[in-house]
């Protein structure tokens, strides 16, 4: 085994990850800790900073186990684009109605700043056309907002906010410093297509946050360097003896969990595949799904977040669509089904999407059907159960479904199912569209991690619906290979971001669409469309009351 390795951490929506990376980007271990969110009401969401933070010391102290710390050559960290904060003293502070400060963590999926992302976008300021045009209420200045509104005696204890990316190269280095990424991405931190950098104080100051220009922004970053930078002097005295490993050891400025999965995405290789980065769109698939688009020159997409600035590979301008419930969706409508909890007790340990998966291929197969995909023309689903996030940026839609019977039994949630996973990739369609739409003329592949890349049904679909190659890494941990990338890069093992992704990007494998299905899932995608503009019919009708 080489000498030479490199650490990514990745901090999902409920557990936290450690793998431990060799140079040419094969994983050699891996260990995964869950941890703690609170729900205390509707559409909040919370998570604890240190309860996070020793989560990811018992992962890196179980991938590292056995290796010499000299081999250790750089660690990178990945995590949601949540919101941490801390007092003047840098311990947790409460951002809960409960006023318990380990509750200190607004986790990005939290949806509590619905009025206040709605009172941001009824000013119309200039910084909103690097979010689409509208800021979600899953972004950080609403949030900040809403503590500043409803919690003002935590806003006025308040010392540091971190993205949580930030906050875990904080604990790892004692250095302040911000992720590019997290800043442009999240808290709108402006790169503009003139060249200008910073933070905007009118917008700041408009939205009611002015404040936070006090010493130079420290609060939310006055020190704002590119993924994969060096963080201060490496890891500190402190935190390396909490990991076992060597003080200095170099640790990269971070990246949105999503991102990461972008970075160890972008340079798979497949024979065959354009591997120049502006042809391939990735999908970061979890609880929700990113769809990552880069490009030599911004390109501005209505509902699509971006262009952003470097914000993942350097020099290229980012834009990112998503789906903000995809695996929790699939897991919702499957653990709502009555037939379920039948299903489970019988199949051991298959998985219950295989189970559903190999049902479908025997239900088509009774009714004389080429294709599973044929078996919903009667069903048809809305998937945004918890609002869109692009590319109609509109929070409070409603999830739909059409074409229910009384039938309670296992192959009627085999069709939910099936149905399901093709309004997923519809929802990639449509922002695919508004991508094609706003000028990305050269998409030419689909790159898929995740959990789901591992779902046949899931990929061959995605394929099928958008008429494109997709491409499924051997590599199945993305993500981690992503944070890894930012470890090298730290360490200056190469000579730059763009030959890591390519060194430790690895190979894939293709899944070509069925041309067979493709005037059908046309026909799909129509009804799929109909459904938003009957939804808006709705809402018209019934406002009236």
């Amino acid at each position: 085994m080489p000498g030479c390795y490199f650490v990514g951490v990745d901090v999902g929506t409920g557990s936290t990850r450690a793998a431990l990376v060799t140079d040419n980007g094969r994983i050699v271990s891996t260990h995964v800790q869950n941890i703690q969110t609170w729900n205390p009401q509707q559409d909040f969401y919370e998570q604890s900073s240190e309860n996070i933070w020793n989560a990811c010391v018992t992962c890196i102290k179980k991938v590292v186990e056995g290796v010499n710390p000299e081999e250790i050559k750089g660690i990178g960290f990945d995590a949601t684009c949540s919101l941490v904060a801390l007092d003047t003293s840098g311990n947790p502070l409460s951002v809960s109605p409960t006023g318990h400060n380990d509750q200190n963590v607004i986790l990005w999926m939290d949806h509590r700043a619905a009025k206040e992302a709605s009172k941001i976008n009824a000013l119309n300021h200039s910084v909103l056309k690097y979010v689409g045009g509208k800021i979600s209420l899953e972004m950080e200045t609403p949030k900040l907002l809403w503590l500043k509104t409803h919690l003002k005696t935590q806003w006025d204890k308040s010392g540091l906010f971190f993205d949580l990316p930030d906050f875990l190269t904080w604990k790892a280095t004692n250095c302040e410093s911000r992720s590019l990424c997290s800043l442009v991405c999240k808290w709108t931190y402006e790169i503009t297509t003139d060249g200008k950098e910073g933070w905007n104080s009118q917008y700041f100051q408009d939205v009611g946050l002015g404040d936070l220009q006090a010493n130079n922004w420290r609060k939310i970053g006055t020190k704002v360097l590119p993924p994969g930078s060096p963080v201060g002097d490496g890891l500190s005295l402190k935190a390396a003896g909490e990991l076992g490993l060597k003080v200095g050891t170099p640790v990269g400025t971070s990246i949105i969990d999503a991102h990461a999965g972008g970075l160890g995405l972008v340079g798979c290789r497949v024979p065959n595949i354009s591997e120049d980065f502006s042809t391939r769109l990735g999908l970061i698939c979890g609880t929700s799904t990113c769809h990552m688009a880069v490009s030599d020159v911004p390109v501005f997409t209505p509902g699509v977040w971006g262009p952003y600035y470097s914000a993942m590979v350097p020099g290229m301008w980012l834009n990112e669509g998503g789906q903000s419930a995809t695996g929790k969706l699939i897991d919702h409508v499957i653990d709502s089904h009555p037939a379920t909890s039948g299903i489970k007790g019988k199949i051991g340990d298959m998985h219950i999407q295989i189970y559903l998966s190999e049902l479908l291929k025997d239900l088509a197969k009774k009714a004389g059907l080429d294709d599973e995909a044929y078996l919903t023309k009667d069903l048809h689903v809305w998937p945004d159960f918890h609002g869109n996030r692009s590319p109609i940026a509109d929070a409070t839609l409603k999830g739909t479904i059409c074409g229910l019977t009384l039938a309670e039994d296992e192959e009627s949630l085999a069709l939910l199912y099936l149905a399901t996973v093709q309004a997923l990739a519809y929802g990639t369609r449509h922002i695919l569209d508004a991508l094609i739409k706003s000028g990305y003329s050269s998409i030419q592949s689909i790159l898929i991690c995740g959990g789901l890349s591992k779902n046949l049904l899931f990929t061959q679909t995605q394929a099928d619906v958008v008429n494109l190659p997709v491409i499924c890494p051997d590599e199945v941990e993305s993500v981690l290979l992503g944070s890894a990338i930012l470890g090298a890069c730290a360490a200056s093992y190469f000579p730059d971001m763009n030959s890591a992704v390519k060194s430790m990007g690895g190979e894939g494998k293709i899944v070509r669409p069925n041309s067979a299905v493709v005037e059908y899932h046309n026909n799909k995608y129509k009804v799929f469309l109909k459904m938003y503009e009957h939804q808006i019919e709705y809402r018209k009708i019934m406002s009236k009351n």
